[in-house]
């Protein structure tokens, strides 16, 4: 598919999905680095206990400087209810460590001046900071145009033929950079996930009540 035509199918299914789940207007903007450190508290783990592992790390570290002059066994002990906790311990106080070493009081504020490309490789520089938690930061704090592809976009951008059907959800953020889509992708995102919760399921989709089928790709298949 050229760029034109993807251009035109991307903005009919941001149309219809805004007319399924309503349309979805960025007026709030997280902390960059608070985002940063959710998002790798997000690493194998559900919503639930990512957000009560990082409630327990800023009750026991109200300040990103405990967290660095903490002992790693401290932090990991913390924030053990969001699984990996040994790994993710290290990563959030080496994450935190770097950034201190542009930002003494640990604030990422300073990408709001720096350019889409910067701030990814800055970001991806990080040990334990892939394209997803990337884009999550640009995107949820920084209002920049990315997508983040989590497992219900990688599931219906390949369904409905958006993204070639072998590219990996990581190899999709690189996708969706370099076509740079006249759409607004937080809105896409949004409803994409509300999309994949509860009709556009992994197993048994409900197609019949998709108002995308007629652009989909998965579902001319099953009629094949």
């Amino acid at each position: 598919m050229n760029r034109r035509a993807l251009t035109t199918k991307t903005l009919a299914i941001d149309k219809i999905l805004a007319g399924m789940y309503g349309a979805k207007k960025q007026s709030r903007f997280s902390d960059p680095t608070e985002e940063l450190i959710l998002t790798v508290l997000s690493q194998n783990t559900n919503d639930t206990n990512r957000d009560r592992a990082f409630r327990a790390l800023k009750a026991k570290f109200p300040a990103w400087a405990d967290i660095v002059s903490s002992r790693p066994v401290v932090i990991e002990n913390t924030i053990k209810t969001g699984g990996l906790a040994g790994v993710k311990s290290r990563r959030i106080k080496k994450i935190l460590q770097q950034v201190g070493l542009k930002s003494p009081d640990y604030s990422l504020t300073f990408l709001q001046d720096m350019s889409d490309t910067e701030v990814w490789e800055y970001l991806v520089s990080f040990d334990g900071v892939g394209p997803k938690t990337a884009s999550c930061v640009m995107m949820f704090s920084l209002g920049r145009n990315t997508m983040p592809v989590d497992t219900h976009v990688h599931r219906i951008s390949k369904r409905l033929g958006l993204i070639p059907e072998n590219l990996s959800a990581e190899s999709a953020h690189d996708w969706f950079r370099e076509q740079k889509l006249p759409v607004d992708l937080y809105q896409l995102h949004l409803n994409m996930i509300q999309h994949g919760r509860t009709l556009c399921r992994p197993a048994n989709p409900k197609c019949q009540d998709c108002g995308l089928k007629k652009k989909c790709l998965f579902f001319e298949s099953k009629d094949e």
